[in-house]
């Protein structure tokens, strides 16, 4: 059975992804594609519908990102979504110009058509806004469904065409509505049965998989987190004692960390499990570097380097399975997306790589890849575990990596998850750890002056990885974190806490 498919058109907005995990939320299917190379891949796939996000540029720039109007042609119902709604317009014989006022934030709008994108809407509702362009004249055939106080066309339609647009954007919390729109898009408009779910789309991977590999051997980088565990288990379901696991102990993991990884899928789940104890061969590299993009790009090669010699080992390996998500794949730049930082499954790869790469989680979002965790019924521990970088402590540790450096991190590491874990806040805090920022500072500890390390406290509280708001833990949980490193961790004398959410910041510190 053809799986439904909505097609999410790229034109470089922030809340991009937002919009696909919304559609996916209603049980539909989406895949984000730059404006570029969106035409293609909808003739290719036929979709039941296609979705403008926003973007930043202004549609009658000369240098704006645009699609071929022939899309509105194809008989797809089409949504466009602030700069979507503006070049649809503009692209359609409407005019579109830079007002003497802006709109941003929460805004008020006020419904003047019902049904359509609108069914079971009416009246004035809140919106969120942020647009510095508007539509002053409508193209042929639309007309106007909703307005604010300052924009004229706060949405349009053409149903005739099932064209739509909305100047304010329905994907955020901050449109209480919003989701209800996008509902009405998909299920009214565009018509779709809605029945993607993560049980469906594991039965898809399994069969992919088992068509894809054969007989052949798969290597998986094993790192013992959410990614790399969903990833092994489902293939090892699919393929079973074809796949290989490697865990290369790096030496950048957490307190106790490899001994506990290797219990599980050796002795647990009788998987073929190795274990490369490459600790030194890792620092060796890292010694004397400390631009974070060099690190990532180091400890890229790295793995792909020891898992190539494993292959070598092990006879003849076709795959290396990898455990890459979606926010991966953009934040290294996917499509027209800026590079927020290279991650070290994406942009460190090898151009010469000879595995072919297996990576049955790129399309997903954290909290999906917990979801088909529990569809596969992995231990609840394992599938709710925080997240973990790949190249590890490395990107906890600003400035050279050094073993002593390391040390302080594990150590301070694992007092703050015994005393989240003793108040029970595991599952309230998404993400949370400890890092060096390579900062030292005059203390006084035993009526003795010290110049000691800060240790710094992220937690951070999400679903997906792409936003991020930072935890409010209770100042005396606060306090009591703070005074064990600095009773209990040898070499520091501060602790501090970062408080800033993403964006602008990013969820680590490298």
């Amino acid at each position: 059975m053809k799986r439904e498919l909505v097609v999410v058109v790229d034109f470089g907005g922030q809340y991009n992804q937002l919009i696909a995990r919304r559609v996916r939320d209603l049980n539909v299917y989406c895949e984000v594609v730059p404006f570029d190379k969106a035409l293609q891949k909808v003739k290719e796939t036929n979709p039941k519908g296609i979705i403008f996000t926003g973007g930043p540029a202004s549609v009658y720039a000369e240098s704006a990102p645009a699609i071929d109007k022939e899309i509105f042609e194809l008989g797809i119902p089409v949504l466009g979504i602030c700069y979507g709604a503006q070049l649809m317009a503009h692209l359609l014989g409407g005019k579109v110009k830079r007002p003497d006022f802006k709109e941003y934030g929460k805004i008020e709008f006020d419904v003047k058509e019902t049904g359509g994108l609108f069914k079971n809407i009416d009246g004035k509702n809140i919106c969120w806004m942020s647009h510095r362009d508007y539509i002053e004249r409508l193209p042929n055939g639309f007309k106007i469904t909703a307005t604010t106080d300052m924009c004229p066309v706060a949405a349009m339609e053409c149903a005739d065409k099932k064209i739509y647009g909305l100047q304010f954007h329905p994907e955020v919390v901050h449109t209480p509505r919003g989701i209800d729109i996008l509902r009405n898009f998909l299920y009214e408009i565009c018509k779709v049965k809605g029945d993607w779910t993560m049980g469906s789309y594991l039965e898809e991977q399994l069969s992919l998989i088992k068509e894809s590999v054969g007989d052949k051997k798969v290597l998986c980088g094993l790192s013992g987190g959410v990614d790399s565990s969903v990833a092994a288990v489902m293939v090892h379901r699919a393929i079973g004692n074809n796949l290989v696991c490697v865990f290369v102990d790096h030496g950048l993991l957490r307190k106790d960390e490899g001994d506990e990884v290797e219990k599980l899928f050796k002795n647990t789940y009788k998987m073929n499990f190795i274990r490369v104890n490459a600790a030194s061969r890792f620092l060796s590299k890292l010694k004397g570097i400390d631009d974070p993009e060099k690190k990532r790009k180091i400890i890229g090669a790295e793995f792909i380097a020891v898992f190539d010699e494993e292959a070598k080992k092990l006879g003849t390996i076709d795959f290396l399975l990898q455990g890459t998500i979606y926010p991966d794949v953009i934040e290294s730049g996917s499509g027209h997306s800026a590079v927020i930082k290279t991650h070290h499954n994406v942009g460190g790869l090898p151009k010469n790589m000879r595995l072919k790469l297996l990576e049955p989680l790129r399309l997903l979002f954290k909290d999906e890849v917990r979801r088909l965790g529990e569809e596969l019924e992995i231990p609840r521990e394992l599938v709710w575990r925080q997240p973990f970088p790949g190249p590890g402590l490395a990107v906890r540790c600003l400035g050279e990596v050094t073993e002593d450096k390391l040390k302080i991190i594990r150590e301070s590491d694992a007092v703050l998850r015994q005393e989240i874990a003793k108040h029970k806040l595991e599952h309230a805090i998404w993400q949370y750890f400890t890092f060096l920022p390579n900062i030292r500072s005059v203390g006084v500890m035993g009526d003795e002056r010290t110049y000691f390390h800060t240790v710094g406290i992220r937690a951070v509280t999400s679903t997906d990885a792409m936003t991020a708001d930072w935890a409010r833990i209770p100042y005396e949980i606060l306090e009591k974190i703070s005074s064990r490193i600095v009773g209990e961790v040898e070499g520091v004398n501060r602790v501090i806490y970062d408080i800033t959410s993403k964006p602008p910041a990013t969820i680590e510190w490298e």
